[in-house]
């Protein structure tokens, strides 16, 4: 029996067959659930974060540049990922609370390191008292090959998009959807007192 046209092109376009069908549809199911955890979160006006990128020390035009922080946009924290106004993921990187340089003696380096981005944020422009994300790495949810990584925050699994939501439990994972619901919600109705 010979293929008809339309059997041919299904298998043409999609290789690997049902499985990467599941894929599709699953990565589909996790941008509708970013999709409405963007809006869930923009209609409560929820708190946001400031999202940097550090630029280190450098010379510009022979002179010295103090490092600072230049602001890329605002995100929401939820949990283990940072999702911004237009509907991307990030992982979480580095975090510190702006704060302007102050004279202190230091003994430890991870102190010290921690106040200069702390001031790199205040030199970049960032309020002081704002909550810095920095080192971050984007989210792809396109269900590229080059896509999430199976080690990284958020892995395809079982035909499923799930997240690991504790960094340090290689077991901790849970579905992605339920888990930005619960996330934004948490965020956009916080508990009295908070």
């Amino acid at each position: 029996m010979t293929e008809g046209p339309d059997e041919a092109s299904a298998q043409t376009a999609h290789p690997a067959g049902p499985a990467h069908l599941a894929g599709e549809a699953a990565f589909a199911e996790a941008r509708a659930a970013v999709a409405a955890a963007t809006a869930r979160l923009s209609a409560a006006d929820a708190r946001r974060e400031v999202l940097a990128v550090h630029e280190p020390a450098r010379r510009r035009l022979g002179l010295p540049r103090a490092a600072r922080m230049r602001r890329v946009g605002e995100v929401w924290r939820l949990g283990s990922l940072l999702l911004d106004g237009e509907g991307r993921l990030y992982a979480v990187g580095r975090v510190v609370r702006a704060e302007a340089p102050v004279r202190r003696s230091v003994t430890a380096n991870a102190v010290a390191e921690q106040r200069a981005y702390r001031a790199a944020a205040v030199r970049g422009g960032i309020p002081s008292g704002a909550t810095v994300n920095f080192d971050t790495a984007p989210i792809r949810l396109d269900g590229a090959s080059d896509g999430p990584p199976a080690d990284g925050p958020v892995a395809l699994r079982d035909g499923r998009v799930m997240v690991r939501w504790n960094p340090s439990d290689p077991g901790a994972w849970t579905p992605l959807a339920g888990y930005l619901a619960e996330r934004a919600e948490l965020l956009a109705q916080p508990a009295p007192g908070t």
